[in-house]
C-alpha cells in the first residue's frame, strides 16, 4: 500500500502558490483494507475514503473506460494491480497529472513541470476527447493562470470534441458548476475566450457567444465591440473582487444587444427588456441559483437607467429604487450597483473613472430610509385613511427626502 499526493495540491506546490486542498492516491489496497486501517468510505462511483484524522480525500488507483456519452458515461476500474502511472494518465491536464511521494520525490510521467514552466495547458492523452466537462475545466484553468497558453493540439482536439457532439450533452448542472467556478477566478474573460475558440460557447451558452461583432455607440464604448466589452466587464468585476450573483449579472446584462436589428446599429434602444427576456431562458436552462438569477434580473432590466440616473430628479430616483426593491432588499441593491459600476468601468479607456452614480443612489436609498414608514401609516389610519393611499403618502414623504438629499450632491456625467 502506498500514498501519493497528486494533482492540484502538486501543481500549486511547483507554482509557489498556497496549498489549501491536498488529494491522495493510494496504490496496492483494497477497500477492505482501508475500512479496516480506519478510513471512511465516501465514493458513490468508485471507491473513496476519508482519513480517520485529516479528513482528506484518499482514492484508490484507477482507471476509467468510456461507456456512453457524456459526463456519466464511464466504468471505473479500481483493484491493487492499478499503477500510479495508469492513475495519472487518466487525468485531464499534464500540470494536473503529477504525484508527490511520501519523501518528496516528484513523479511526472506525462511532462507536466516542464508545461508548468511553458505556461501550457495541455491535455494528457486522447483520453481526454471521453469527457467534455474537460472543455469547461481546461477554460476554467485558462481563467485562474491567465498567463498560460492552450496547446495547439489541445485545442484542435476541443474543437473535435464540439463538433462531435459532446458538449451538448453535459448536464445543466455541471455546466453551472464549472462555469461559476470560471466567473470567481482570477480573469474570467479568459475562460469565456477559451470556450468560443473551441465552439463550445456557442453551444453552451449561445446568448453570450452571439455578442461578439455587435457594435455599440463609441461615444459611450470607445471598445465599440460588444462581446469585448463583455470581457472587459467580467475583469472588472474580479478587480473589484465582486461575489458570484455580481458577476453573473455582468455576464448576462448585454444579452439583448445581441438581438439588436442590424438597421438600428449601433444603437440598442429597448436591449434591456430584451436581456432580461434571454437571461430567464438562461437562468432555466443552466438551473441558476435564485439568486444569481434574482440579482441579474434587477441589473438586465435596470443598468441603463442606473447609468442615466445622474440626470433624474428625486421622484424618478425614488421610482428607480422602488423598481430595485431597494427598500426591502437594500444589500441586493448594492451589489445591483457594484454590477453597473463594472460595466460602467469595463471599457477601453474609462477603467480608472469614478462610478459617481454608485454613491448618488446609494445616498439616496439612506435619506429615503430615514423617512419612518410607520409614522405615517399610523397617522394616516388616524384620519381615516387607508389602502393605496398610505403607500401614496409614505412615496411622497420618500420623495421629499431624497430631493432634499440631491440638493448637497454634485450631478455626475451621465453613461451610456
Amino acid at each position: 500500500m502506498q500514498t501519493y499526493m497528486v494533482g492540484g495540491a502538486v501543481r500549486d506546490a511547483l507554482l509557489g502558490l498556497p496549498v489549501n486542498d491536498r488529494d491522495w492516491v493510494v496504490v496496492g489496497a483494497t477497500p477492505e483494507e482501508m475500512v479496516m486501517a480506519g478510513y471512511l468510505p465516501v465514493g458513490r462511483d468508485f471507491p473513496v475514503f476519508l482519513h480517520p484524522e485529516t479528513r482528506e480525500e484518499y482514492a484508490l488507483a484507477r482507471t476509467e473506460r468510456k461507456t456512453g456519452r457524456g459526463y456519466h458515461g464511464f466504468a471505473f476500474h479500481a483493484e491493487p494491480g492499478v499503477t500510479l502511472e495508469e492513475d495519472l494518465a487518466r487525468r485531464d491536464l499534464t500540470i494536473n497529472a503529477m504525484a508527490q511521494d511520501g519523501h518528496g520525490r516528484l513523479i511526472d510521467p506525462f511532462g507536466g513541470q516542464m508545461d508548468l514552466r511553458a505556461r501550457v495547458l495541455r491535455h494528457v492523452t486522447d483520453a481526454f476527447r471521453e469527457d467534455p466537462v474537460r472543455i469547461l475545466r481546461l477554460a476554467r484553468f485558462a481563467a485562474r493562470f491567465a498567463d498560460f497558453s492552450v496547446a495547439p493540439e489541445t485545442l484542435e482536439l476541443m474543437r473535435a470534441m464540439v463538433e462531435a457532439g459532446e458538449a451538448d450533452a453535459l448536464v445543466p448542472e455541471r455546466v453551472w458548476q464549472e462555469l461559476s467556478r470560471g466567473l470567481m477566478e482570477h480573469r474570467p474573460s479568459r475562460m469565456f475566450e477559451v470556450l468560443r475558440e473551441c465552439g463550445a460557447l456557442e453551444r453552451l451558452l449561445p446568448e453570450v457567444d452571439r455578442l461578439w461583432g455587435v457594435p455599440q455607440r463609441v461615444e459611450y464604448h470607445p471598445e465599440v465591440d460588444t462581446g469585448v466589452h463583455l470581457m472587459m466587464v467580467l475583469d472588472m468585476s474580479a478587480r473589484l473582487q465582486a461575489g458570484l450573483p455580481v458577476r453573473f449579472a455582468c455576464l448576462t446584462h448585454d444579452l439583448g444587444k445581441g438581438t439588436t436589428p442590424e438597421s438600428v446599429l449601433p444603437k440598442h434602444i429597448g436591449h434591456e427588456e430584451r436581456s432580461a427576456r434571454l437571461l430567464k431562458k438562461v437562468s432555466q436552462r443552466l438551473r441558476v441559483p435564485v439568486e444569481c438569477n434574482e440579482l441579474a434580473d434587477v441589473v438586465a432590466r435596470e443598468h441603463g437607467n442606473i447609468h442615466r440616473s445622474s440626470e433624474f430628479g428625486a421622484a424618478a430616483v425614488v421610482r428607480l429604487l422602488e423598481r430595485c426593491d431597494a427598500f426591502r432588499k437594500p444589500q441586493r441593491f448594492a451589489d445591483v450597483l457594484l454590477a453597473c459600476e463594472c460595466d460602467a468601468r469595463g471599457r477601453l479607456g474609462l477603467e480608472e473613472r469614478e462610478y459617481a452614480q454608485k454613491a448618488r443612489l446609494l445616498g439616496a436609498l439612506r435619506a429615503a430610509q430615514q423617512v419612518s414608514t410607520s409614522d405615517i401609516a399610523a397617522a394616516a389610519h388616524a384620519q381615516g385613511v387607508a389602502g393605496p393611499r398610505v403607500g401614496e403618502l409614505i412615496h411622497q414623504a420618500r420623495v421629499e427626502a431624497v430631493a432634499g438629499y440631491l440638493m448637497t450632491f454634485p450631478s455626475p456625467s451621465g453613461g451610456g
